[in-house]
């Protein structure tokens, strides 16, 4: 085959997953074996020593494993990719490759508030210290920084607030520390945005979302870029002979897939968060539609985010600079919060994004519970914040729903049933709770309402900031 760069769709669909060479078939295999056969005694050793690629044990690596993490690392333009059993393992997982007792990370304070947890309580237990700063203040990113610091991390788009990561300027401000950034990508994928193109150094996602696409795995996954120089001094751990491997030393061995090997051959294979074949496999099916389903993602999140900003009983509306996760606020706040849920039917309410199906959630109270007042209002999370992940439903019928559970809400709320009089386009059975409005006109037939079509087209230049409240 002559030496071709194929386009992401098609990495999408084939990356990793040749035809199998035994029984020619043309879907993945599921190796569902805890263990491999050694041809000999001599290669067992070899294996044992890292003197030579191959499969030992499936909580170190496993070829369908293998096959989903190929195709993350095209896909994210990276030099190698690891699986884990979760996104908040995969996170784990590049801290402890780079960071031991006494170290110190810095982050953005505008992230899953799992994440905030992790960092502030569990990494400290391990004496590894924690400064969080706002993701565009770069002085105080810069302050954060110390001698002892590992890494920078940020997300792609904060979860739930939505704020974007300058990663041009946040890799710019690491390198000069002689550090590596770290981005989360979860919620853009890599259709709509590839860090490793725009400085960054690591990247990791919740593969339970977008890169699944349906709800039915847990999963996580990270992407080094091959180009960090881990040989520069900061990181004994990759420069130094480690007790965990033959006193071997990753850099010098390994050179740029010194950070990947240490990664799996002694953080992974210790901790024992592995991903399961069966879930990689499930994986790889998810990336064959994600092209497709991103699309049709951003396209219907457009069209709700013109009608919530159309509609008195909405406060605010946080309209995503890129992709289909946003909040909006409702008004009445945790109450009216509340009977909109209850009141919704097609919308699904759980701790989930990146669904086929269209989800929601009152983050204050669930996703960013273990936070204080003032982690919430530093994570730009508002009390009467909902977070919608808007799925690929016919959006005339999401619309439909929003609609009904927005009169629902303020009529179950002290003021609701005398806003409603304002407006001549709905007449609202209070009596029986019922809607007489017809469909917007926004949805009506399907039509455009304000796409922003440069979202549909991956990786072109920075993101812009986003939206302010409307």
């Amino acid at each position: 085959m002559q030496d071709r760069q194929f386009g992401f769709s098609t990495r999408a669909i084939h990356a990793g997953t040749p035809p199998d060479p035994v029984t020619g078939s043309r879907v993945a295999p599921i190796y569902q074996t805890a263990a491999y056969v050694f041809g000999s005694t001599e290669q067992a050793a070899e294996l044992f020593q890292l003197r030579s690629y191959g499969h030992i044990y499936s909580r170190i690596s496993n070829p369908t494993v293998a096959a989903f993490e190929e195709r993350m690392a095209s896909l994210e333009n990276g030099l190698g990719a690891i699986a884990f059993s979760s996104g908040l393992a995969a996170q784990l997982g590049v801290v402890l490759t780079l960071a031991q007792n006494g170290d110190h990370i810095v982050s953005s304070q505008n992230i899953y508030g799992g994440t905030v947890t992790q960092f502030s309580i569990t990494l400290r237990r391990m004496g590894i210290e924690t400064t969080f700063a706002p993701v565009d203040d770069y002085d105080a990113i810069r302050a954060a920084i110390k001698p002892n610091t590992k890494m920078l991390f940020a997300e792609t788009i904060g979860n739930p607030s939505g704020a974007l990561a300058d990663v041009d300027a946040l890799a710019q401000i690491a390198h000069e520390a002689g550090i590596p950034l770290i981005v989360d990508n979860t919620f853009a994928s890599p259709m709509l945005f590839r860090p490793i193109d725009h400085g960054a150094d690591v990247v990791v996602h919740s593969a339970t979302k977008f890169i699944s696409g349906h709800g039915t795995v847990i999963g996580g996954v990270l992407i080094e870029s091959g180009k960090f120089p881990w040989e520069n001094g900061k990181f004994p751990l990759l420069s130094q002979p480690s007790p965990g491997y033959h006193n071997k030393v990753f850099t010098e061995t390994f050179g740029e897939y010194a950070f990947l090997m240490r990664g799996r051959a002694e953080v992974l294979r210790d901790v024992g968060s592995q991903m399961s074949p069966m879930d990689a496999w499930l994986l790889l099916l998810g990336l064959e539609t994600l092209p497709v389903r991103m699309k049709a993602h951003v396209e219907n999140a457009g069209k709700i985010v013109e009608f919530l900003k159309s509609r008195p009983e909405v406060e605010w509306v946080n309209a995503p600079a890129m992709g289909s996760i946003f909040m909006f606020g409702i008004r009445g706040g945790r109450d009216a919060g509340r009977h909109f849920i209850d009141a919704l039917e097609l919308w699904s309410h759980l701790a989930n994004v990146g669904d086929t199906k269209s989800l929601v959630i009152h983050p204050a109270s669930t996703t960013h519970s273990q936070l204080s007042d003032d982690e919430l209002v530093k994570a730009g999370v508002a009390p009467e914040s909902i977070r919608l992940s808007v799925g690929l439903e016919d959006v005339d019928d999401l619309i439909w729903d929003l609609d009904n559970a927005l009169r629902i809400a303020m009529a179950s709320t002290s003021s609701g049933a005398l806003r409603q009089a304002q407006d001549d386009k709905a007449v609202v059975r209070l009596d029986k709770g019922e809607s007489c409005h017809p469909k917007p006109a926004t949805c009506q037939d399907g039509a455009s309402v304000g796409v922003d079509q440069d979202v549909l087209k991956p990786t072109e230049g920075r993101p812009s900031r986003v939206e302010g409240k409307v």
